[in-house]
């Protein structure tokens, strides 16, 4: 069985956003076994799973982004929509849009220390969509 559901987030600053229980919390009844997929609907933010222990890790992940890939490159063409715009671009095809984490005993089987994230790379960013697919 597949079902489908599709929600906004709580729109956020610029950065590196832990959203697990926002996730969970939109998501409907979940299956014994299964697969979930989400998938953000947009170009300038990107979804990952990373350490939800230490917050410093948000810090250092957006630290390592904005050195990696810098505003106000000159030889950036596509600039008409802001200084944090095409590098946005660069970021979330670099880190991804889309996710898929095992769904064990009816909960989502991410590890230990592991959560989801909302890398929002504008600087305001607006709603953002996510589309849940729940494979069982």
């Amino acid at each position: 069985m597949i079902t489908q559901v599709e929600f906004n987030l709580v729109p956020k600053k610029r950065g590196i956003h832990l959203i697990t229980d926002e996730i969970i919390m939109s998501l409907p009844h979940l299956p014994e076994i299964g697969i979930l997929n989400l998938f953000i609907k947009h170009t300038s933010a990107a979804l990952t799973i990373n350490e939800n222990a230490d917050p410093d890790v948000r810090t250092d992940l957006d630290a390592i982004f904005n050195r990696l890939v810098q505003e106000r490159e000159p030889f950036y063409e596509h600039t008409l929509e802001g200084d944090d715009d095409m590098p946005a671009h660069a970021k979330s095809t670099i880190v991804g849009i889309n996710l898929t984490i095992p769904i064990t005993n009816g909960r989502l089987n991410l590890g230990t220390w592991q959560g989801i994230y909302l890398c929002e790379f504008r600087n305001r960013g607006g709603n953002r969509k996510i589309i849940a697919t729940i494979i069982s």
